[in-house]
């Protein structure tokens, strides 16, 4: 089967339609200018948006002959747009997907992603990125995708609320963690944030969870189905821990609001802690909270990862202008560009030669916790299929919501999995 071929079982499964001749995103402007168009994420951060249109400006400018035409979307409205569109006429030439097997790993294997190995020779992006970072790219066999960010999970937390608790430090092991949660809810304050009604809010909890009972080698294991979720006594352990946090540590009716109306929780000094990524940091200082009182310490799991995940921006297969937006890439990830970029986006640069400057002090608490982690442990629905994602989803929410018992969770995946 060739790379643009489709894939059948779980990708059409998943609505993805591809059509292999079709046209997209054809024609130009009034001007005659070419029109590329680019599906990207709506970002939590309003300064994150504009720093994006900045960088298209100066884009346009440089390049008279191009208009990138930016369409953003929300998180699952974005997934939902490029699974209906990909491979139909209605395609972009550029999206943004998150790297990982069970998301941009999806589109590739349909044949939606163009081998951009040409225009790695034509711009030299192979010594542009990190190794780490080109490994998201190269990962399925041919040069999908230029890299986009590189994002690392914590929890942020807010320090006035933790002296009110009577805690003078951030905890360094589960243990730790847990205490203090217990001190926060004590207190009468809220000790975590998480909306219920986009799924991967709060797994992010769950999976850190996981990662804490099982550890690297037990984590890595059952996400790649090399070990029985039904099997291991670390997995009813993490449903067991899960369904503590949801009952005794999580805002009241988290489960009927989304992240957005959550993370307000946090920005209003309701909530102690959030568990976000360096995105959150721009979105702090937008609305309004003073960051010096916020800290951030890395999720105490004990097996030396951090949680995180990267970002790709892919063309796709049947674009009509690959050249244009090859051009456009190659800006976004140049040096110039990414200054504007990562002053706004809070994360560092997949551009090696670019360092931030001028760091805030909570900008600058990322880089001890990067560089002090052994790996990183990505986010489940990266490493899972869309139909195991959604399972692992609706079994988390059963737990959460104490309709289904944790010593059986792990059993009930394993056999959604076993099913496939």
């Amino acid at each position: 089967m060739t790379r643009t071929a489709i894939k059948t079982g779980a990708i059409l499964a998943a609505s993805i339609v591809l059509a292999g001749t079709a046209a997209c995103s054809s024609g130009g402007d009034a001007a005659g200018r070419t029109e590329v168009t680019w599906f990207k994420l709506n970002e939590t951060a309003e300064t994150a948006n504009a720093a994006i249109t900045t960088i298209v400006d100066d884009f346009e400018a440089a390049n008279p002959d191009i208009v990138v035409k930016v369409e953003e979307r929300a998180v699952d409205a974005h997934k939902d747009a490029l699974r209906t569109t990909l491979g139909t006429s209605g395609a972009p030439d550029i999206f943004f997907s998150w790297a990982g097997p069970g998301l941009g790993g999806e589109f590739i294997e349909a044949g939606a992603s163009l081998d951009l190995e040409p225009y790695y020779e034509e711009y030299g992006w192979a010594d542009r990125f990190s190794d780490t970072t080109l490994s998201t790219v190269t990962q399925y066999g041919g040069y999908d995708g230029v890299p986009y960010t590189q994002r690392t999970e914590a929890v942020f937390y807010n320090k006035e609320l933790f002296a009110q608790a009577g805690i003078d430090a951030p905890p360094a092991t589960y243990d730790e963690l847990v205490e203090d949660a217990q001190k926060l809810a004590d207190a009468g304050i809220i000790p975590i944030e998480f909306g219920g009604t986009v799924n991967w809010h709060v797994m992010r909890l769950l999976d850190s969870l996981l990662e804490t009972e099982c550890g690297e080698d037990g984590y890595q294991a059952l996400v790649t189905k090399e070990a029985s979720w039904a099997d291991e006594d670390c997995v009813t352990a993490t449903f067991e821990e899960f369904a503590t946090w949801t009952s005794d540590y999580l805002n009241p009716g988290f489960v009927s609001i989304n992240n957005d109306e959550a993370s307000a929780l946090f920005y209003s000094g309701e909530a102690a802690m959030a568990l976000e990524g360096d995105w959150f940091n721009q979105a702090i200082r937008d609305n309004g909270m003073d960051e010096s009182t916020v800290g951030l310490f890395a999720f105490p799991t004990g097996s030396g990862r951090i949680y995180g995940f990267n970002e790709n921006n892919y063309i796709s297969a049947n674009s009509e202008h690959p050249d244009e937006a090859a051009r456009f890439l190659d800006y976004l990830t140049g040096e110039e560009a990414q200054q504007t970029f990562i002053a706004a986006f809070g994360s560092r640069s997949v551009n090696t030669a670019v360092q931030s400057e001028g760091q805030s002090e909570l900008d600058a608490a990322w880089t001890p916790i990067a560089e002090n982690a052994t790996g990183v442990y990505m986010n489940n629905d990266q490493n899972l299929s869309l139909a195991e994602t959604t399972e692992y989803w609706r079994i988390q929410n059963l737990v959460a919501t104490g309709d289904l018992d944790p010593a059986d969770a792990g059993a009930e995946f394993q056999q959604f999995i076993d099913q496939q």
